[in-house]
């Protein structure tokens, strides 16, 4: 293991904060501490847990300010957008708090005679979050509340890059009144994380991040048979009918492919519209995406800021040009945005056309603020090249006809289908992905399955 992490700031390449790395040891013993915790905490009345998760909730929502500009300094979002994410991280966590009692009530089948029959879930145990950089806190969140609700212990490891947001949640739910040990936040490495998922003393394990990295989790939890929640990337898809509401749509999908600098799982990176509205919209949507504006995301004007690394800007980089190569044009004048350089984690915002799903924009996760347009032929057009890809995670239909996108996203092969809007998330909902985007489930009550283990009881009276 690496004896510190050192967390580089996207926004100049400066050294932010270090964090000591812990051993195997040091993560033993939090998993120790962790289990004695949740002996005490599994036996809490729901009820009781809800006030004591709910008073960390609020704790966490004071720190706001102070919050989003964490986020903006470790991962570069600009910060008139970053406390969203704590606004939606308390949308998540109360609604995971007030549903809790009724989505952890025994299950009881049809009486029957001389029988008393029900299902109890039961905690899993000590319970890992691995949380994602590019959304610290809904990555966290997702996992940690529910699982704390449920009657586990939680162990927080957050992304090396945003260290600072495991750590204010877990600031401030322990601030809360929580048994000590319940939930703690670490800091370790790849190394670290995997001896943590192949521990005997983990139960349960709720992952946040890329296909390969998930399936480097499935690899250290072989054999192990424990539920994993594998929440991973995405090549997301939008269809626009002939009948769309064309300036809402492009409104939409622009925001979809460039908000977070495209850096989302659930980005929009395909767009497929309708042959007889494809040039309009393309137009309508260059002169969106020359509005954005590329800079320090601490100035209250940015609208996109750096992506999280110079690594991954040269990814996204070589992903358009490959795509260029192949024939595909751009319309984004380069020049409109001095700051993308080769040697900078800032990239301009990109709409290709002449695009084709041979192009890896088009087949593979383009983690930037990049997008691919084509004209279609109607919805069997688009319903096949929409499915046309290893990811699942959402796909998105506008038009103002709901039947139609009922039908249509029957057919597609995603965890999510919008219509008219796009990376919404609803805590009420199922957050899940099909084929490359994971298994398992975040929010809704639902959640809680993954997250207990059931129990039946059948007594038979004499």
């Amino acid at each position: 293991m690496k004896p510190e992490l050192v967390t580089i700031s996207p926004i100049d390449g400066s050294r932010l904060l270090r964090r000591p790395c812990l051993d195997a040891a040091a993560l033993q013993a939090a998993l120790e501490a962790a289990r004695a915790a949740q002996a005490v905490w599994r036996a809490v009345p729901v009820a009781e847990r809800a006030l004591a998760v709910g008073r960390g909730v609020d704790a966490f929502v004071a720190m706001k300010d102070r919050v989003a500009k964490e986020i903006t300094l470790q991962m570069g979002r600009p910060i008139r957008q970053a406390p969203a994410e704590v606004d939606a991280f308390a949308a998540c966590a109360r609604y995971m708090i007030r549903i809790a009692e009724d989505a952890l009530a025994d299950l009881t089948p049809a009486p029957m005679v001389g029988l008393t029959r029900f299902i109890r879930r039961e905690p899993l145990g000590v319970v890992l979050v691995v949380a994602a950089w590019n959304y610290p806190l809904l990555t966290a969140v997702n996992g940690v509340v529910a699982a704390l609700m449920a009657g586990n212990a939680v162990i927080l490891d957050p992304s090396t890059q945003t260290p600072m947001a495991g750590e204010r949640i877990a600031e401030a739910l322990n601030g809360a009144g929580l048994p000590a040990g319940l939930l703690q936040c670490v800091h370790t490495d790849h190394e670290g994380t995997q001896s943590l998922v192949a521990s005997p003393l983990v139960d349960g394990v709720c992952f946040t991040g890329s296909a390969a990295a998930g399936a480097a989790v499935e690899r250290a939890a072989a054999g192990r048979f424990i539920p994993l929640g594998l929440a991973l990337g995405g090549n997301d898809a939008a269809y626009v009918r002939a009948d769309a509401r064309l300036d809402a749509a492009v409104e939409a999908l622009v925001d979809g492919a460039f908000c977070n600098a495209g850096q989302s799982g659930c980005g929009i990176q395909r767009i497929y519209v309708e042959r007889t509205l494809y040039p309009e919209f393309v137009d309508k949507a260059v002169l969106l995406a020359r509005r954005v504006v590329l800079g320090n995301p601490l100035e209250a004007a940015t609208t996109l800021g750096p992506l999280v690394d110079v690594a991954a800007a040269d990814t996204v980089r070589a992903t358009i040009a490959d795509a260029v190569a192949q024939g595909a044009r751009p319309l984004i004048e380069e020049e409109r945005f001095p700051l993308d350089q080769p040697s900078s984690a800032y990239v301009a915002p990109q709409i290709l056309i002449g695009v084709h799903h041979g192009m890896a924009l088009m087949s593979e996760e383009c983690f930037g603020p990049v997008v691919g347009i084509m004209a279609v032929d109607g919805d069997d057009d688009a319903a096949a090249l929409m499915n046309d890809s290893r990811y699942g995670l959402t796909a998105c239909i506008f038009t103002q006809d709901e039947a139609a996108a009922l039908a249509l996203g029957e057919r597609l092969q995603t965890g999510t289908v919008f219509m008219n809007r796009c990376g919404h998330i609803d805590p009420a909902l199922a957050w899940s992905g099909v084929k490359h985007s994971g298994r398992g489930v975040a929010l809704s009550p639902i959640a809680y399955e993954q997250l207990t283990r059931p129990k039946s009881f059948c007594f038979e009276l004499t």
